[in-house]
């Protein structure tokens, strides 16, 4: 797998339709905070989204997607002076999947839904990522729109399996808005955004491709088609980790995992990840995840 889709399979992301929005007139509805990653998609009209900690509101418009991964309260309306009503007011006894009218609907409607991550690990994903993102780039849209309508026809003419259907293409959008972020300039620091760069990119695909392998920074920058001393600076600044820290650090979330959820033993899930000694990798994993790694044994024992 690819170096995202390694990361979103690690933290068991699950997606869930809560429904769509038909509004019309002045309507201001306050949402608060919440874990996991809330999106909206607009499908027709348009909206004003005011998310805490941001100086300026976003506008939403017709074909739009807006993701809010960082759990902030947040405002969504067609004003935001208005006295804003609580969203579980207006949701209350809806089943997922339904339908929210407002005044009688018919100038605005979106389509929205909540992606939950499993694993224990969200915030190597979570912190890289803006309190919002505004999806809008014409390209992304296209895409976008697919999901769109095709979740929007099994809200409307219920199949069976469409809520599986619907919770895939939520899963599908997710990933398009993540990948239609990348391509904006100056986005970020962090792994996610190295994937858009394409050198340091295939560094990182060979790095999850075979973790286990004895990798030096002389051979990353030869997968890069760079200079080691380009590639490693190149790294360093885009990432915020050297190649070698984002390595063990990866090993070690990998080996979080397997020994959290597996039977596995210490010193086979060392060995499968590189490390020919029980003790380096105990060494290794105690400075990066804060613990020694026998404490998932007796966890799951």
């Amino acid at each position: 797998m690819d170096p995202l889709s390694d990361v979103l399979s690690l933290l068991k992301l699950r997606s869930y339709i809560s429904g769509g929005l038909d509004a019309a007139g002045d309507w201001c509805l306050d949402f608060p905070a919440h874990e996991g990653i809330k999106f909206q998609a607009v499908v027709t009209g348009s909206c004003m989204v005011a998310v805490d900690g941001m100086p300026e509101p976003i506008l939403a418009q017709a074909g739009d997607c807006f993701l809010l991964p960082r759990g902030r309260a947040c405002r969504i309306g067609a004003r935001l002076d208005l006295p804003a009503v609580p969203a579980e007011t207006v949701v209350a006894n809806k089943r997922p999947g339904d339908l929210v009218v407002l005044n009688g609907g018919g100038e605005f409607l979106s389509l929205g839904g909540f992606c939950s991550l499993a694993g224990d690990h969200a915030a190597i994903l979570l912190s890289v990522l803006p309190p919002a993102l505004h999806i809008r780039g014409e390209k992304a849209k296209s895409v976008l729109r697919w999901c769109i309508d095709h979740m929007r026809e099994e809200m409307k003419d219920p199949q069976p399996g469409g809520f599986l259907i619907a919770q895939q293409l939520a899963q599908m959008l997710l990933v398009q808005a993540l990948r239609a972020h990348l391509l904006e300039p100056g986005t970020g620091v962090g792994w996610l955004f190295a994937l858009a760069d394409r050198q340091l990119g295939a560094a990182l695909t060979a790095m999850h491709a075979e973790p286990a392998l004895p990798w030096s920074v002389d051979q990353l920058a030869r997968a890069a088609g760079m200079s080691r001393t380009a590639f490693a600076l190149r790294f360093k600044d885009r990432v915020g980790q050297t190649p070698m820290e984002y390595l063990t650090r990866w090993r070690m979330l990998l080996a979080d995992d397997r020994l959290r959820h597996s039977r596995e033993p210490v010193s086979a899930v060392a060995l499968s990840l590189g490390y020919t000694s029980e003790s380096a990798f105990s060494t290794a994993f105690k400075r990066v995840m804060g613990a020694a790694p026998r404490r998932h044994t007796q966890r799951v024992a």
